[in-house]
């Protein structure tokens, strides 16, 4: 079964651009225009996973994530052209999981419907082997690379380096990635997150204290950012 997708946008041009590109990848898609309709939607038709733009005609984005959350934990992934730190914080913390500041590409949006679909234990395919800039990762033989060279990581290391390059350029909380590597008794244990973190960048960055792979969300989580620069760099 394909997983059922809600947008929730009152603008036309992305509603089209939204179809075209969910239902392109195999997703099933559904619109809604308004937030009282996105809600009504939700609970008839109890998709995967919701696309919430937050200036909606009749209530404001997030009017509808705080009612969503009272009764449902379907993964949220926030459109937003507000691009204050502040705001994304607070939208993470009523309940989105993840946000897109407009405006963006496919790919992108992609990657992060994958990400977040993966997460709730939606079938999603993946690739044995991650590439980003200079460094590799193969899930089959459990080998990182780094600039050709095989670069030695624990258990641990390896775990959150796989999660993160799996998830390349999408947020990731910090309960998220605890519960993942330590178990669910551990979602607070952000200090254990700290080291980890200080020890792969360690391995991995060429300047820790000015990481270009591996990017602090302040207060919130971690993104490992591949971008077109990485691969460009590689390739000089």
């Amino acid at each position: 079964m394909k997983p059922r997708i809600l947008v929730i946008d009152d603008e036309a041009h992305i509603q089209r651009f939204m179809k075209i590109s969910l239902t392109a990848e195999g997703f099933d898609y559904l619109s809604a225009h308004t937030a009282v309709d996105g809600l009504d939607c939700i609970r008839n038709k109890h998709p995967a996973l919701i696309i919430l733009d937050l200036g909606l005609p009749d209530k404001d984005g997030g009017w509808l994530l705080s009612q969503l959350r009272s009764w449902s934990k379907t993964p949220v992934l926030v459109l937003t052209a507000r691009d204050e730190e502040d705001e994304k914080v607070r939208l993470l913390t009523a309940g989105a999981n993840d946000y897109l500041s407009k405006p963006f590409g496919i790919r992108e949006l992609i990657a992060r419907v994958r990400v977040l679909l993966r997460d709730v234990g939606e079938s999603v395919s993946r690739p044995s082997r991650l590439e980003c800039g200079d460094i590799s990762l193969d899930t089959t033989t459990r080998e990182v690379m780094r600039c050709g060279r095989i670069v030695s990581l624990t258990k641990k290391e390896f775990t959150l380096l796989n999660y993160l390059m799996g998830s390349a350029n999408c947020l990731i909380k910090h309960e998220q990635l605890l519960h993942h590597i330590w178990g669910e008794y551990h979602t607070e244990d952000t200090h254990y997150l700290r080291i980890l973190i200080s020890q792969l960048r360690k391995k991995l960055e060429d300047d820790v204290n000015t990481p270009k792979y591996i990017i602090t969300e302040p207060g919130i989580g971690y993104r490992f950012v591949c971008s077109p620069e990485h691969k460009q760099n590689t390739e000089q």
